[in-house]
């Protein structure tokens, strides 16, 4: 028998089967572990064991074993109806683990890691001072060693015979969290059912990435004390991985058989700088206004809100190797479906990729909100721009939008101080910036996400102070004046090219890009290739400079140029 059908749960059907907790669907053994302990009938995510989840995770052969401090053992000298000692014993020879949590490094995909794996099955995994101090050693190891780090957690909450030692784990956890953030290295939490407690309000929710599996229950009070505390029960799903990602508690679910290769795209990202080369600009690209047909910006405008045209999807999937979505803006916000963020492999370079989504089909729009994006939504984008700080990899933002949601709620959860946090992490952020203009570039919903090093703008989209249906309405008295209205804002490309608002107008195929909208997105991901190789040429320092200076002179005429310097 191998190590891992050793550790598999007994039960009290044949040894060759195995009953599913859930739905009691009897599985075969070796069925069962080619499908990772998920039951084929209804889904359910079985408990691994932590070697098994080692195993599910970590290239064959990679696995380093670490040794976390020797710490102390019944520091109360704990006894209720057994000796806590005396538990101690029988949860290690039952597990083989010495405590609840195992921690190695590793590789997922030849990227290296360091692994810090929770068992349930020893006491619960409650969370004492050995399991404290070997996950803040899986942390030190990763910050030594300046290599990412995930954590795998399950956990029924702090365990009580350490008393308040092990309450200020959270504390000790936390702090070297926090020392991994200052240093820029990526945390990667996976979150297993359940996870409750101590380890829910410290480190499991404190990394930068926090992924569930399906079904998974995350807390800090578990559903039973709350429903004593509130006197009501609770509704279906409470505290669950879905219930967790629609309002934005977490970035995404991934069931076991995708979390390998999801892992491998964050690592990944993390890790790849681009290799500047010199390539010479697209030919798409145009930078002098005078060679851009003039357009009546009326028509521009109707091109520019064409259901036809790629959107923020359409590019991710011409544009990236991989690409793991990050939702949410971990302050329970629902996730806001208007602006899609999250990480992937561009021409070989990790990104942050951040725009609106509006969609093609009437259904779809309606789910999206045809673009206009609520507090939420630009809290998550303004979480991810400082995510990509972090970790160093250049932020890219796709605007499609008629404006940020204009509505009661979100006025209520605060739109205005939404938008300018987006406007001021977007001007601070060290690393480079691009923003395209790819539909409707709508007031404040749109230069939220386009405060750049670079701007470009495809060549029938819009980018304006107000709709000019809304200005007929204020100046004109009359939207349906919106025609001359349009034609006074000179939203177009050519226009805003000469006013110096954007640096650059990406050319479409003939008729506007909803006429082939393959070549249209491929043509702004070359634009954008382009401009990041010429912005990660330049110094940091230096780069933040020329941007403040890009804001500083627009529309100025500047005598002295040492006022912009």
């Amino acid at each position: 028998m191998t190590s891992t059908e050793s550790s598999l749960p007994v039960e009290k059907t044949p040894p060759s089967w195995i009953a599913c907790d859930r739905c009691r669907f009897l599985s075969y053994r070796r069925r069962l572990e080619r499908e990772l302990l998920v039951c084929p009938a209804c889904g359910q995510h079985m408990r691994l064991s932590a070697a098994q989840r080692m195993q599910m995770l970590l290239d064959p052969g990679s696995a380093q074993p670490l040794t976390p401090a020797t710490t102390v053992c019944d520091p109360l000298g704990f006894t209720d109806t057994s000796d806590y000692r005396e538990r101690l014993r029988v949860a290690q020879d039952t597990t083989g683990l010495e405590d609840a949590v195992l921690i190695t490094t590793g590789t997922v995909d030849g990227q290296p890691v360091v692994v810090a794996v929770m068992d349930f099955a020893f006491l619960g995994g409650s969370f004492g001072v050995a399991a404290g101090e070997a996950v803040v050693s899986a942390a030190e190891h990763a910050l030594s060693t300046r290599t990412p780090l995930l954590l795998v957690t399950a956990s029924s909450g702090a365990r009580m015979q350490e008393g308040t030692l092990a309450l200020v784990q959270m504390a000790k956890t936390s702090n070297a969290m926090a020392a991994l953030d200052s240093a820029g290295i990526l945390t990667i939490s996976l979150i297993t059912d359940p996870t409750y407690g101590g380890v829910a309000a410290s480190f499991a929710t404190l990394s930068d990435i926090v992924l569930c599996e399906p079904g998974a229950r995350l807390g800090f009070a578990g559903p039973r004390v709350i429903e004593q505390t509130v006197g009501e029960r609770l509704p279906a799903g409470f505290q669950t991985a879905e219930f967790l990602l629609e309002h934005g508690l977490v970035d995404d679910i991934r069931p076991r058989s995708e979390v390998r290769a999801t892992l491998a795209v964050l690592l990944a990202a993390a890790s790849r700088r681009a290799t500047v080369t010199r390539r010479g600009r697209p030919a798409a690209v145009v930078t002098v206004p005078d060679q851009l047909e003039c357009l009546d910006p009326a028509r521009v405008i109707t091109l520019a809100r064409q259901p036809g045209r790629p959107t923020m999807t359409d590019h991710l999937a011409q544009w990236t190797e991989g690409f793991v979505a990050l939702h949410g803006d971990r302050a329970g916000g629902r996730d806001c479906p208007s602006i899609i963020s999250g990480i992937g492999l561009l021409d070989g370079r990790g990104v942050m990729m951040i725009g609106h989504q509006k969609g093609h089909s009437t259904q779809e729009l309606v789910e999206r909100n045809f673009g206009m994006a609520s507090p939420s939504g630009y809290r998550k984008a303004v979480r991810c721009m400082r995510l990509a700080a972090k970790i160093g990899i250049p932020i890219v933002t796709l605007v499609d939008t008629p404006g940020a949601h204009p509505g009661p709620d979100a006025e209520r959860y605060g739109q205005a101080s939404a938008i300018a946090e987006c406007l001021r992490v977007l001007g601070s952020v060290p690393v480079p910036v691009v923003s395209v203009i790819t539909g409707e570039g709508g007031s404040g919903g749109a230069v939220a996400l386009a405060s750049a090093d670079r701007v470009l703008m495809s060549q029938h989209a819009t980018y304006s102070v107000i709709s000019p249906e809304g200005c007929a309405a204020i100046l004109w008295k009359d939207s349906s004046r919106w025609e001359p209205a349009a034609r006074a804002l000179r939203s177009d490309a050519r226009s805003l090219l000469s006013l110096g608002v954007v640096d650059g107008v990406v050319n479409e195929p003939a008729g506007g890009a909803h006429t082939d909208p393959v070549t249209a997105s491929l043509m702004i991901r070359d634009a954008v290739v382009f401009t990041l190789d010429q912005i990660e040429r330049v110094d940091c320092s230096e780069r933040l400079r020329q941007r403040h200076r890009r804001y500083r002179r627009l529309g100025c005429h500047f005598q002295n140029t040492a006022m912009v310097r």
